[in-house]
């Protein structure tokens, strides 16, 4: 590449992002132009073309796109000494490259309108909403565990293979779109993730390659969990960034699912919020609600207790300030936080199901 084309590159990176900024601040366009508009052709052309490969492509393009960029290094490390402003300004063009490709082809979605204003719910909720529906949720994950297990002391096993759960997932999204036709979804590209144990260790449960659209999942991730993560995952294919959101929709869409597994991992996940939620803000109300929990569902949380124990590292914080720094750049204020932000949208959508109930 000329150094002419270089600069003129590496130049249009602040214009992107001034452009990105002006832009994100009308959400209702990108909402019905780049969401349900561009997005959905991109994304969709995007799971076609790499779905129906068995591994994860994009993990290969990573890996294969970190050993060029050390070879580059290595062989060219004399003229980098000697020139270091050429090798900011090849930053700067990869930065711009990558800019511009995460935002056409997945990041504009940080900007679109919030899961609140497209099913009609709020996030605020009083203490008392919160025991009422906490006290909901552990009935739920008790019947569930019970129902699968035939007793109340031993853990849910989920007896299907990784794959069956990938095609589980588009099942329920099938099942969940006859009520929510805004969340279609076809075309299954969901993974696990051949970075599974790096995952791990950083503390993550999956993520979304913006570049291939694949939905990679902690393949090492105890199996009671995988259904809601899958969910999850996909419901940042289906064009929501926010990870309350897709939190959200990876516990609605589980817990609508015909299968009981699912249903147990979907209230499962959302007491492990709840019941954290609680603690910091009634410690008395949370232990006589522990209380009532199912010895088989606290074997289930032991279980991921220990799991995520046994990766831990000097290192996750850091990885973890880096997400949240990511997360608050992409219009997301709480950061990391905003994974909590489940409560209230699962405390007012229910609200609103009653609601709705009570008109009948």
């Amino acid at each position: 590449m000329r150094q002419k084309t270089k600069t003129i590159i590496a130049i249009a990176l602040p214009i992107q992002v001034i452009l990105v900024q002006w832009i994100g601040s009308y959400p209702q366009l990108v909402e019905d132009y780049y969401s349900n508009g561009l997005y959905v052709y991109i994304s969709r052309f995007l799971r076609i073309l790499f779905g129906w490969i068995p591994f994860s492509f994009g993990d290969i393009i990573y890996t294969i796109l970190t050993i060029l960029a050390i070879r580059f290094i290595y062989k060219n490390w004399r003229t980098i000494i000697k020139k270091p402003l050429l090798l900011l300004k090849d930053i700067m063009v990869v930065f711009s490259i990558v800019f511009f490709a995460f935002h056409i082809l997945w990041g504009m979605n940080y900007h679109r309108q919030p899961i609140t204003w497209k099913l009609g719910i709020e996030r605020e909720y009083t203490i008392e909403e919160l025991v009422s529906f906490t006290r909901f949720i552990v009935a739920q994950t008790n019947q569930y565990q019970e129902e699968l297990t035939g007793d109340t002391i031993s853990p849910v096993h989920i007896p299907y293979t990784k794959k069956e759960i990938f095609v589980k997932t588009n099942e329920a999204y099938r099942h969940f779109a006859k009520q929510y036709p805004d969340f279609t979804y076809d075309h299954l590209s969901l993974k696990s993730s051949i970075y599974s144990v790096p995952l791990t260790f950083m503390g993550y449960g999956g993520y979304l390659n913006p570049f291939t659209n694949e939905a990679q999942v902690n393949g090492v991730t105890p199996k009671f969990r995988l259904p809601t993560v899958s969910c999850h995952e996909v419901g940042h294919q289906v064009g929501y960034s926010a990870e309350g959101a897709t939190n959200f929709i990876g516990f609605l869409v589980a817990s609508d699912s015909d299968d009981s597994y699912f249903k147990y991992s979907a209230y499962n996940h959302a007491l492990g919020y709840c019941l954290t939620d609680l603690f910091y803000k009634d410690e008395e109300r949370y232990n006589e609600i522990v209380a009532t929990i199912n010895m088989g569902v606290k074997e289930n949380f032991n279980e991921l207790r220990d799991f995520w124990k046994k990766y831990e590292n000097p290192m996750e914080p850091l990885f973890k300030s880096v997400f949240n720094t990511f997360l608050k750049v992409n219009n997301q204020k709480e950061g990391i936080k905003s994974y909590n932000g489940v409560v209230g949208l699962m405390i007012n959508h229910r609200k609103q199901q009653m609601g709705h109930l009570s008109n009948l």
